[in-house]
């Protein structure tokens, strides 16, 4: 199984970014879909998910509003929009794979993606 996150860079602050995650070597429409996100010295935190259909997503506080998470099941692919980004918004960002469920927990995800940065200047 791999997970090929790409689209990040650097972007000012109020612009935008679309995050996409590319998944082989496992049944995509079968699998909820997360997107996390790392700063240096902070822990994972949970920024999105959708469920196996994409009928059910979910957003942290911080972005919701601001980002849209999607999939597409016949490329394989989940996206995250990220608009009117925030200095705060920096960190390097992970797709991660869940067979049971599409929840906030990263421990729950079964797999991982090698992430992007996504750098946000004031």
């Amino acid at each position: 199984v791999q997970l090929q996150a790409s689209g990040g860079g650097l972007v000012q602050a109020g612009g935008s970014l679309r995050l996409s995650c590319v998944a082989s070597g496992l049944t995509f429409s079968s699998y909820g879909m997360g997107w996390f996100r790392q700063a240096p010295g902070k822990e994972r935190e949970f920024v999105a998910s959708i469920s196996w259909s994409g009928s059910i997503r979910d957003y942290s506080d911080s972005v919701k509003g601001r980002f849209t998470t999607s999939r597409e099941n016949a490329r394989n692919t989940v996206y995250l929009q990220a608009n009117s980004l925030k200095p705060e918004d920096t960190a390097v960002y992970y797709c991660a794979a869940d067979w049971n469920t599409y929840g906030r927990n990263w421990r729950e995800y079964d797999y991982w993606g090698q992430g992007t940065q996504v750098t946000v200047s004031s």
